[in-house]
């Protein structure tokens, strides 16, 4: 049997992404290197102009659903911080006044200032991943994404994605795999 073959868009060029670090965040290329599923991750390079999921897209004709997006969420609880990241398909919003909330066992929960979401991740604004977070923080992934055959996430930089099985989504450190986390955008 030949090596395995990496996740692909048809327009974009896939390289392993244990390979070339130098796409990925710093953050992100440590948190390769000790992943169980690193090697069915790719990355691609892509215009940094079209990071946000609505343009990358249109640009490179792929279904929202294939793309997950990770957005960082906080609250506290008797002055105790709790910080999640939630990632979930593009086609939705993730449930962050109830589910996340409940989660996370908080009063309130909203999304972490973006200054400060870049600064503790190490990640650039756009293009925040769930692979190299904190280990501080929950990692809840959308259970949806783990039937997606390849999905598109961030790198941790604009200039290039991710590219995985859904499934592996289930093996990142910390990840838990929650039902209905992604609220469908009515539209």
């Amino acid at each position: 049997m030949g090596p395995m073959s990496l996740p692909r868009i048809a327009t974009l060029t896939s390289l392993p992404a244990v390979e070339h670090p130098e796409l990925v965040a710093e953050p992100t290329a440590r948190a390769l290197r000790a992943w169980v599923d690193s090697a069915s991750v790719a990355v691609v390079e892509i215009d940094p102009d079209l990071a946000d999921t609505a343009a990358l897209t249109q640009a490179y004709d792929l279904p929202l659903e294939a793309s997950g997006n990770c957005v960082v969420v906080g609250g506290s609880r008797s002055g105790e911080e709790r910080i999640a990241a939630c990632v979930v398909p593009a086609d939705a919003r993730a449930d962050v006044n109830n589910l996340v909330k409940r989660l996370l066992d908080v009063r309130k929960a909203s999304f972490l200032p973006m200054e400060r979401a870049v600064a503790e991740s190490g990640m650039e604004y756009g293009g925040i991943t769930p692979v190299g977070l904190p280990g501080t923080w929950r990692l809840l992934v959308d259970a949806r994404l783990l039937t997606v055959p390849t999905v598109v996430l961030g790198s941790g930089v604009r200039r290039s994605k991710l590219l995985l099985p859904g499934a592996a989504l289930a093996s990142l450190p910390g990840a838990e795999v929650i039902e209905g986390l992604g609220r469908p955008v009515a539209g």
